[in-house]
């Protein structure tokens, strides 16, 4: 995927659509729905991880023209150790994508169940990743980077909108992000908060975006600010769903109809037109960055030195598309595949924001570049908190905690 121009979009836009998926949308409203104004702190730690991370995958690309695989691959002298990272990563990404993608094309297929009902529901999947599919197959970056604009646009304005005609209370707002507070049963949200927030994949898309953009480190700075806009429309996107879902008087979000009927005391019948278009945008977003980003993985991990036409990077695009419409064509509760895949994303941060972290504080690729005293602190207390979240995930899943 080559791109040229200096007028031309950054990746920045592919990775705020990445960011705002379907699992964004089910996990926000269902924090919003069981906690209020509560969980926003997690949400707004979440964003500033995702920012600082980004940044770092970002530098990494630009400066050392590789992504973190690459990385892995020449830093690493120790075959055993090598092919062990390697195929961990490798499995890692391309398991976690294609059960990703069946919550994507899930959420997809939500935004559509809220705008034309149930009746065709069986289809929807397919109808989603045949669309995908166009658009990866035959899409060139600039068509990419159009629709992919225009998407996170719809989205956005759904959403903001709906957020704001819930009126939220200014006060309990600020509370709920300054002030933390851990109910007994709300770990496993934050840690789908985080999953959905941080999202791994993104890091190796970014890196591998960012190194084709631009071809010097002189463009550091635009590399940031296409970063940062794209994690601050990600986060005001993600707060604003978390308002949705506080102003909803259901009890528990188990389909699309939960989320649009409990907003229609607030603004009548325009709920399911506002929710349907944003998850399906969200969910059509995701379902073409997904796939991307396991491809260039791929792409990566053998050394094939693909581009987006080759049929190696596109055998693998096109098999967690597959995949994941083929898992949704079942009878599966799309918010609970959603919801599943956020919480693998939180066990699988912590390993890909270790590699990253010492990435980018390798001489031998980041030169002056690497991270400050500061970046370090903070991506280990990123990897740190990750970690301890990860253990009590999985000791609540047991019933321990």
């Amino acid at each position: 995927m080559k791109r040229k121009g200096k007028g031309s979009l950054g990746p920045g836009v592919l990775i705020a659509a990445a960011f705002i998926g379907p699992g964004t949308v089910t996990t926000c409203t269902a924090a919003g729905v069981g906690f209020g104004y509560g969980l926003l702190w997690a949400l707004l730690l979440s964003v500033i991880a995702t920012g600082i991370l980004q940044e770092m995958s970002a530098r990494l690309g630009l400066v050392s023209r590789r992504g973190l695989a690459d990385a892995v691959k020449t830093e690493v002298s120790w075959p055993l150790l090598k092919n062990g990272i390697l195929g961990t990563i490798l499995i890692a990404i391309l398991v976690g994508n294609a059960a990703y993608e069946g919550g994507n094309i899930g959420g997809a297929t939500l935004g559509l169940q809220a705008l034309f009902g149930t009746t065709y529901s069986g289809f929807y999947p397919w109808c989603i990743a045949g669309l995908a599919f166009i658009l990866l197959y035959f899409g060139n970056s600039k068509v990419l980077e159009l629709v992919f604009t225009g998407l996170v646009f719809v989205m956005s304005l759904a959403f903001v909108i709906t957020a704001l005609l819930t009126k939220p209370d200014t006060w309990e707002l600020l509370k709920g992000m300054f002030v933390p507070a851990l109910p007994n049963d709300g770990i496993l949200t934050v840690i789908a908060l985080v999953g959905t927030t941080v999202v791994p994949y993104n890091l190796f898309l970014h890196a591998a975006l960012v190194h084709q953009k631009w071809k010097s480190p002189a463009a550091l700075k635009q590399v940031r600010v296409d970063t940062a806009i794209a994690i601050a429309v990600g986060g005001l996107v993600s707060m604003a769903i978390v308002l949705c879902g506080a102003a909803t008087k259901t009890g528990a979000v188990n389909g699309v109809m939960d989320m649009a009927e409990a907003l229609v005391p607030l603004f009548g019948e325009g709920a399911r037109w506002f929710i349907g278009i944003g998850l399906f945008a969200a969910g059509i977003t995701s379902a073409i960055t997904a796939p991307l980003a396991a491809a260039y993985v791929a792409n990566s991990c053998f050394g094939w030195n693909a581009d987006i036409k080759d049929f190696r990077f596109r055998s693998v695009w096109m098999g967690v598309l597959l995949i994941g419409a083929f898992f949704m064509s079942f009878d599966i509760n799309p918010i609970k595949v959603i919801q599943l895949a956020q919480i693998a994303n939180g066990l699988l941060l912590p390993s890909v924001a270790f590699f990253l972290l010492w990435a980018v504080n390798r001489k031998s690729l980041m030169g002056r570049n690497g991270n400050t005293m500061a970046q370090n602190v903070l991506g280990v207390l990123i990897v740190l908190v990750s970690i301890v979240l990860g253990l009590k995930s999985i000791l609540a899943v047991f019933g321990i905690l």
